[in-house]
């Protein structure tokens, strides 16, 4: 198909290639848009010589699927996609997900649960010679031991399950080019030992040099402390100028990792993002009703990577990492030009930003050159004395996009970090500029909760510093005569988080007027801090021993209680509330929570909620 990259020997054939030097084996569909890490990848190698064809969302059950595009001449690049592939099939409570974003028409089913390892098996099966190299956010986060929420146990090194040659960690762009280089030049895989953002592993500690020894697998699924240990100077070596090599015996093989890619230039951004994207899903998916997932970022320009933010529960340290690293006006204007002319664009762009939108800086001006401070938090949960708050140059890009013919509105909806905003010496100003032309009507912040207690170890600021921004938020649309509203996100269960937290957080909801429609349940995904939290019930980096509800009734309570409105959830929050001898929110004054039971109020509210969800059913099963 003219302008993809080919994903069937008739595509080859037009082009006409007899063999690839890459294929690349993905668990999301074909979307070629920068947002889509195959995508960047695959056009990489592509403007740099190289020969890449694509197999999306290979039929796992046999290898005939995976050879489609034949046997490549340099090796097979593999990724699960955008999403780990259980946290794309399963919720919080472990249930299956009825959709797929990142499959056609949105329908689940289309990747197996380990992808990665699935793909690996099956590649082997086929050509054992052929060189294997991993990527993407589920090998990323599983480099080393970790622990593994879906099968409530520590595992292995996703390196030595699937028995790929090599894994590349992080972003990856600088790392697949150099390796790239090296199998180009006749390098075998198992010698290439030496790239930054790069795993590899070895029979043991005797094949390596300069590096720091982390307990072993088994040390680690065997004892928490040593796993708290280990996740320690893992998290405290995720830099990549002062970052060290490290090494952990997994079983029958030593896994290295070597420290992680250094930042891209801005002229090395600028050449990702330039890239001659199709920008949209694959024809072959028309018949689907395409791939849910580009309507998201489809008209969205992505600035910067990176954050210095300090939220525990986030992969984006482990693997964008802490230091900023943007793109040039020049870059951002161009491709906002090109969105002007796409199909189905009607003048408004939906997102300008990254990780953190208003993160358009390092936190300060050493971190390109020393690397980021060993343990020290940029922000949260307290800023650092050298941190430069500053919005000029997001304001000056904001300014630029907003005077290109064909714009009419320029919305920011990645997230704002309220907090660093006000640090900043032109935070009003931001704020007045951000109210006035670049909300939609609401505007997404994350203060995730209010207890100080579990702000501290989710690594956000503390409920002062968000009522201070609401006020301000508040005060800023009055004077603009605009009916503009927050829309708060909360997380329930969080590591650290008890009953009475919940209902602290309930009550500060209640005082808000606000009714959450949607919560976020705290799911450990591999490698956060929050997570070896949650596992070892101890910080990593403290020592202090943390509580965290891990039964399903406690975390139903929790989560119950920030949609106590809600006449479907009064007998959870009753019992929540009983429980933590917070009876006198039970009642019907104007603060109590739910009424009590058995009330005419109850059995009415109840009542019309049955009725309300019935119908919505019933529209459901009309639709399908």
């Amino acid at each position: 198909m003219e302008g993809f990259l080919p994903i069937s020997r008739a595509d080859m054939a037009e082009r006409g290639w007899e063999q690839l030097d890459f294929v690349f084996i993905s668990g999301d569909a074909y979307v070629d848009h920068p947002s889509f890490g195959p995508a960047i990848i695959c056009r990489l190698l592509e403007k740099h010589g190289y020969k890449v064809g694509i197999i999306p969302q290979p039929d796992w059950h046999s290898t005939r699927d995976f050879a489609r595009l034949g046997k490549p001449r340099l090796g097979f690049l593999v990724s699960a996609g955008n999403m780990d592939s259980l946290l794309n099939k399963f919720t919080a409570a472990k249930k299956t997900r009825q959709k797929d974003a990142y499959s056609p028409g949105g329908k689940s089913g289309f990747r197996p649960e380990r992808a990665v390892i699935v793909y690996c098996n099956r590649l082997r099966e086929l050509w054992p010679e052929v060189p294997v190299l991993i990527g993407g956010i589920e090998a990323s986060l599983r480099r080393l031991a970790h622990y593994d929420y879906w099968s409530d146990a520590v595992r292995r090194s996703i390196l030595v399950d699937s028995m790929a040659d090599m894994l590349i960690y992080g972003m990856g762009e600088h790392a697949v080019l150099e390796v790239a280089a090296e199998l180009h030049r006749g390098v075998k895989a198992q010698d290439i030992q030496d790239i930054q953002g790069t795993c590899f592993r070895v029979p043991n500690f005797d094949y390596i040099w300069d590096y720091e020894k982390l307990p072993s697998y088994q040390e680690v699924r065997e004892d928490k402390l040593a796993f708290a240990k280990a996740f320690k100077v893992e998290y405290l070596e995720q830099d990549p100028i002062r970052g060290k090599r490290l090494a952990q015996q997994n079983d029958e093989w030593c896994v290295v990792q070597n420290p992680p890619a250094l930042p891209l230039s801005e002229e090395e951004m600028d050449e990702v993002y330039d890239l001659p994207y199709m920008r949209t899903y694959h024809p072959i998916y028309e018949k689907d009703g395409g791939v849910p997932a580009i309507k998201e970022v489809q008209f969205s320009l992505a600035s910067q990577r990176g954050c210095f933010g300090g939220c525990n529960f986030c992969a984006i340290i482990s693997h964008e990492g802490r230091i900023i690293q943007r793109r040039s006006h020049a870059s951002l204007l161009r491709e906002a030009k090109i969105l002007t002319t796409l199909k189905g664009f009607k003048g408004y762009i939906h997102d300008v930003g990254g990780p953190t939108a208003n993160f358009r800086r390092t936190s300060c001006d050493k971190q390109l050159v020393s690397g980021t401070c060993r343990g020290k938090p940029c922000l949260s949960p307290v800023p650092c004395r050298n941190l430069v708050a500053d919005h000029g140059d997001y304001l000056k890009l904001l300014r630029e996009i907003r005077e290109i013919p064909g714009v009419k509105k320029v919305f920011v909806r990645s997230g704002i970090r309220f907090d660093y905003m006000e640090l900043a010496h032109d935070g009003d100003s931001f704020l007045e500029e951000l109210c006035r032309h670049h909300v939609s009507g609401h505007l997404k912040i994350a203060p995730e909760h209010v207890s100080d207690r579990v702000t501290r170890l989710m690594g956000k600021s503390r409920k002062e510093v968000y009522l201070r921004f609401a006020e301000k938020f508040r005060r800023v649309n009055a004077r603009l005569g605009k009916k503009q509203y927050l829309v708060p996100y909360f997380m329930s269960s969080h590591p650290g988080a008890t009953l009475e937290d919940a209902v602290e957080l309930a009550e500060f909801i209640r005082e808000l007027g606000y009714r959450p429609e949607q919560v976020q349940d705290f799911i450990p995904t591999p490698g956060t801090l929050s997570t070896c939290m949650y596992y070892t019930g101890i910080h990593p980096l403290t020592g202090e021993k943390v509580y965290t509800a891990k039964s399903f009734p406690e975390k139903q309570m929790q989560r119950a209680l920030l949609q106590y409105w809600n006449p479907k959830h009064w007998d959870i929050v009753r019992k929540a509330l009983h429980l933590a001898h917070r009876e006198d929110l039970i009642g019907h004054g104007r603060k109590c929570l739910v009424p009590p039971e058995g009330t005419e109020k109850e059995r009415t509210m109840k009542s019309r909620d049955g009725r309300r969800r019935k119908n919505a059913g019933l529209r459901k099963k009309k639709e399908v």
